[in-house]
Formats: structure tokens, C-alpha cells, sequence
């Protein structure tokens, strides 16, 4: 325990003072091409409902020179919600990051995540984060990844990474504090109702809800797993949660022609029709980022009716191969 005190008190002195300066200067100037914004839940923030995801869809199509000017031209665009992972390419995502935010870190809102149980390590592994980014702070840290309800006790034991982790949250070297979860509705549902969370990241795609076709249209399949959108949205509303989005695509499972595809504009309408705060998209086409941008612009909602057809049509096709997938899935790569 005194090696995560020491280290915590090591954060607190190099980064905290800066961190508290930054967050008393003026918010940051807004392009002229701004995205439509929300606020994020319970912490009052106003972020794009857009934003750049930087998992393999990052690391695994662009070069490091490649990934910066992608990175740039998203900022461009008005996607300034940015989003990384110290797993992502073993933190290749973030030294990327850290090129562009060394001079544009006042223009974002940055979120990355942390996927180590030991707090003592987190602790260090946040530390190496914060240098690859080259920045004091960091705007959400979320706990990455959680799969189950041994898993969560690992998180929430005492003297763990969820202490350790407010601590830095008190010191102000992270604003605020989140958890992702893949594919296990469940859990994250859990550390919802039971912890001091800001934000959550979660699965949610118009093929997960679970329908099954029937006479007249569609129905909620009852033998499938429940998802994300009605176990675990309805938790996060209830305590004004930042509910941050990511599968909009199902990795590209779910986009193209076909009866149990559709085109990635719909899929994109579909989760900010949902009662979320940004969509978190991967874009491994520099082609894509100005796309989605224009289609974030024009978003309009679906009805209810669309949605349930929509997804109804998707998740009698994909959902059991989905979960499969997203249950076997970290994106660290």
C-alpha cells in the first residue's frame, strides 16, 4: 500500500498543479465547423457527439505519420472528442496521440482507458500514459474492459486500481472517472448502481438489442442475452452518467448490402438516437472522418418505429455471432 501511496503522491506533485490551471482557463475556442454537442451527464460538459475512436481501427491502418495527420484532420472536422487506450497497439495509439495534443490539447476533450487490476501498476502504467500523451491530464479514465462480476471484484477490493484510480481523480489529474465494458451487460450494470462513476462506455449497435422476426414484424427474442441498451442505459440514465457509445459499427460487421446489413450513415443515426452522449467511432479511412463528421451535422432522430425495425431486421441476422464476437474482443491491438 505505501508503494501506491508514494506513487500517487508522485502524480499529485507533477501533474496536479498543472492539471488545476488548465481547468481554470477559458474553454477552449470552438471550430467554425463545430459538431452538434451534448452534455456529458452528470459532469456538466458539453462535448461533439462525435468522436474519434483509436483502437485497431487506428493502429492497424495508418502509419505513425499517417495516424497523426488522421488525428489532425478529425480536430479539423470538429470531432474533438478523442478517445485512446494505453492497450491500444501497446501504446502506440497514444504516442501518436501525444504528437498532436503537445500543441492542440486545449482544443479536445481526451479520454483513454486502463486495463490493469493492481493498482500499483495502474498507477505506473496511467503514469506512462501521461507522458505518451504528453499532456498532465487527462479528461476521463476509464477502467477498461470489465467482463464479469470476478472481475469487478478484483476493481472495487480494497486498497484496489477503483481507489486508486478516485485518488487520482481528487488530485484533479483526471477530471473524471468511467468504465467500459464489451460484451456483458451485467457487471458494468453493477459497478453502475454500486460506485462513484462519472461515465460509461459501452457496446451498443442497432443488431444487439436481440429481435426475432415474427407475424406483423418484430419482438424482443427472450432466449437471446439481454444487452447493454436495456440492461445497462436504463442504470447509467438513472445516476445522469456521461453514456458514451462504441460497436456503432460492430467493427464492420453489420455495414454493407443485404438483408442483415445496412449502410454506416444508418447505423450512426441509430446509436445517437439512443439516449447517449457521443458515439465513438473508429475510422480507418482518413475518407471516413469528414463523412461522418457531415452525417453528425445533419443527424435527425429515428422514430421509435425505425428503430425497432431496424434493429429487429439486424439482430435477427448478427446478434448471436456479435456476442460472440465482442465476448472475445478487447481492441487492444
Amino acid at each position: 500500500m505505501k508503494r501506491v501511496l508514494t506513487r500517487r503522491q508522485y502524480l499529485a506533485g507533477t501533474a496536479a498543479g498543472l492539471a488545476a490551471a488548465a481547468l481554470q482557463a477559458q474553454p477552449p475556442k470552438q471550430p467554425s465547423n463545430a459538431l452538434p454537442r451534448r452534455v456529458l451527464g452528470r459532469t456538466g460538459v458539453s462535448v461533439p457527439i462525435l468522436g474519434f475512436g483509436s483502437g485497431s481501427r487506428f493502429t492497424n491502418f495508418y502509419t505513425d505519420d499517417a495516424g497523426e495527420a488522421a488525428l489532425r484532420q478529425a480536430i479539423d472536422c470538429g470531432i474533438t472528442y478523442l478517445d485512446t487506450a494505453a492497450g491500444y497497439g501497446n501504446g502506440r495509439s497514444e504516442t501518436i496521440y501525444g504528437r498532436v495534443l503537445k500543441t492542440r490539447r486545449s482544443e479536445v476533450f481526451l479520454a483513454t482507458k486502463n486495463a490493469v487490476r493492481d493498482a500499483d501498476q495502474a498507477l505506473r502504467v496511467f503514469e506512462q500514459s501521461l507522458k505518451r500523451l504528453q499532456t498532465d491530464h487527462v479528461d476521463i479514465l476509464h477502467i477498461h474492459n470489465l467482463a464479469s462480476e470476478e472481475d469487478l471484484a478484483k476493481i472495487e477490493a480494497k486498497g484496489g486500481v477503483l481507489e486508486a484510480f478516485y485518488k487520482l481523480r481528487e488530485q484533479k489529474v483526471v477530471r473524471f472517472l468511467g468504465m467500459t465494458a464489451h460484451a456483458n451487460p451485467y457487471p458494468i450494470k453493477l459497478a453502475i448502481e454500486r460506485h462513484d462513476l462519472d461515465c460509461v462506455q459501452m457496446a451498443l449497435n442497432a443488431a444487439l438489442v436481440g429481435m426475432v422476426k415474427c407475424e406483423g414484424g418484430y419482438k424482443p427474442d427472450p432466449s437471446a442475452p439481454r444487452s447493454f441498451e436495456t440492461v445497462t442505459l436504463p442504470a447509467a440514465r438513472k445516476k445522469n452518467l456521461g453514456i458514451l457509445a462504441m460497436k456503432v459499427f460492430g467493427q464492420g460487421h453489420l455495414v454493407g448490402e443485404g438483408a442483415d446489413k445496412v449502410g454506416a450513415e444508418q447505423l450512426l443515426r441509430y446509436a445517437l438516437s439512443m439516449p447517449i452522449t457521443v458515439a465513438v467511432v473508429g475510422m480507418q479511412d482518413p475518407a471516413m472522418i469528414p463523412q461522418n463528421a457531415a452525417w453528425a451535422r445533419a443527424f435527425t432522430p429515428m422514430t421509435e418505429d425505425e428503430m425497432k425495425a431496424l434493429s429487429g431486421r439486424l439482430a435477427a441476422a448478427n446478434k448471436v455471432s456479435l456476442d460472440r464476437f465482442l465476448a472475445h474482443h478487447e481492441d487492444v491491438c
